[in-house]
């Protein structure tokens, strides 16, 4: 594979592919050998599904020959979450020790709405175990050893998608798909300098995917731009008869012609005290970033009504945990787990009280309805995608904080099941990327992905590659 085709964008891959310019079979071959050669650095990739994808990509191939073809994903190579079960025998491990064995019988709907677009299934990527639902402190609590970002060989590439933001940030694959409860999306995007889509809660099936937590778990997008996240949202999200929680609303991508807006002004949301404990490079590059935006957009401070937004979805968030996972905890798997917090984190969360649970649930309702009133007046809210930049390996995440940071726009976000995408904005300590983050109102995903392809029509940050992965 021509080493230039590694880090072109989706759209322009599919637009090579779509004119028989570039074989989906040369993809494939391609970023498989990638996958095989440069995922064991990152600790990024559980199984190489090398069989199914030459499969995959032999039919796309023929279908493209023939006339027939599917859209923008066909014939593109991607790597999905490993909590995501998949047929054929491909395991599909959690993150998690105990279950590196484990295999299901039927993929789940979002691998086979990707199948359905002709997207080619290159690899499942390396989590954190159980998607972190044990309470991990540290980047190592995963079997496959802690994630890696291609940014520096001793710092984390975020959790819990660890190995879906690094195997795009080293071109391992074009797009991955990863899963957020609270921060699982955007922080592998913020540590890894790549885009990361969180949709809103019910946009995207999670029929086959491995429960976290029922009401904050979502599914989303990794890419190299706000563009790709779009085309594969477009592809995953609907009503899926096989997941109670999806929302009878049909998505679809408004695609950008030429410059992205061109006269439009958007109207942005900075929530005051957002960068209140950050790293000085974040709170830096955020500033940066805020006064680029004020080239397309007018910006207000936003003051939030005063509730528990953290304490509540965090309840919310241990309570399900405890109860998704309760026989495995009860009956002692997770003396298996890899980070020895998390062996016995699981017991502390069943301790959660069933009225602290219900009163959370309530609040969650208030909470929900004083945000979009505020929200109602922006296209956005915009804010770092996290305090700091990727934290050393043998770190624990609380010490790199230093415990002034707070993450209200995550806690708001999922709580109240918000779509937020996280596109970089420059570098801090020790060269490692960071992030900007925009987030909307409930099923608005095509407001955020606008404001974030504007930005980065104004900005190069998202064609900036690590050296060690060219």
């Amino acid at each position: 594979m021509d080493k230039r085709l590694v880090f072109l964008p989706v759209r322009q891959l599919s637009e090579l592919v779509r004119t028989r310019q570039v074989s989906p079979v040369e993809l494939a071959e391609g970023f498989l050998s990638r996958l095989e050669e440069l995922g064991p650095r990152y600790n990024a990739v559980v199984t190489v599904t090398r069989e199914r994808a030459m499969r995959q990509a032999r039919h796309a191939e023929a279908e493209i020959r023939a006339g027939v073809y599917r859209g923008p994903l066909h014939g593109i190579p991607y790597g999905a979450k490993d909590l995501l079960a998949t047929s054929e025998g491909i395991p599909t491990t959690w993150g998690a020790a105990p279950f590196r064995q484990q295999t299901f019988e039927e993929d789940a709907t979002v691998v086979r709405r990707l199948e359905e677009a002709g997207a080619v299934l290159a690899a499942k990527l390396s989590m954190v175990e159980l998607a972190g639902g044990m309470g991990y402190r540290q980047p190592n609590a995963s079997f496959t050893g802690p994630g890696i970002t291609p940014w520096g060989a001793n710092a984390w590439s975020g959790g819990s998608s660890s190995g879906s933001g690094a195997s795009v940030a080293a071109g391992l694959v074009p797009f991955a798909i990863g899963s957020e409860t609270w921060g699982s999306i955007l922080s592998p995007a913020n540590n890894c300098g790549v885009a990361g889509l969180r949709p809103t809660y019910g946009r995207v099936s999670r029929h086959g995917a491995m429960a976290l937590s029922w009401t904050l778990d979502k599914l989303g997008p990794l890419g190299l731009t706000a563009d790709d996240c779009g085309l594969v949202l477009e592809a995953i999200a609907g009503y899926d008869a096989k997941d109670p929680s999806t929302a009878q609303r049909p998505f679809r991508y408004d695609v950008p012609t030429g410059r992205d807006a061109p006269g439009r002004r958007f109207r942005l949301g900075v929530l005051r005290g957002v960068t209140d404990g950050a790293q000085e490079a974040v709170v830096k590059n955020f500033q940066e970033a805020l006064h680029v935006l004020g080239q397309m957009a007018d910006i207000e401070e936003v003051t939030l009504p005063d509730m528990p937004y953290e304490a509540t979805t965090r309840i919310i968030l241990m309570a399900e945990s405890a109860a998704a996972f309760d026989e495995f905890i009860e009956s002692g798997g997770t003396v298996g787990l890899t980070a020895p917090e998390d062996r016995y984190g699981g017991y502390a969360r069943t301790a959660v009280l069933a009225k602290d649970y219900l009163r959370a649930l309530r609040i969650r309702g208030l909470m929900a309805r004083a945000v979009d009133e505020v929200m109602a007046r922006y296209d956005a809210l915009v804010a770092p995608t996290r305090p700091t930049v990727a934290p050393p390996l043998d770190r624990e995440f609380r010490s790199v904080l230093g415990g002034g940071a707070r993450d209200l726009m995550g806690a708001v976000g999922n709580g109240a099941g918000l779509p937020a995408i996280s596109v970089p904005n420059g570098f801090g300590e020790g060269g490692m990327p960071t992030g900007v983050q925009f987030m909307g109102r409930a099923f608005e995903e095509n407001q955020v992905l606008a404001a974030a392809r504007a930005y980065q029509s104004l900005t190069d940050w998202h064609t900036r590659r690590p050296g060690e992965a060219l």
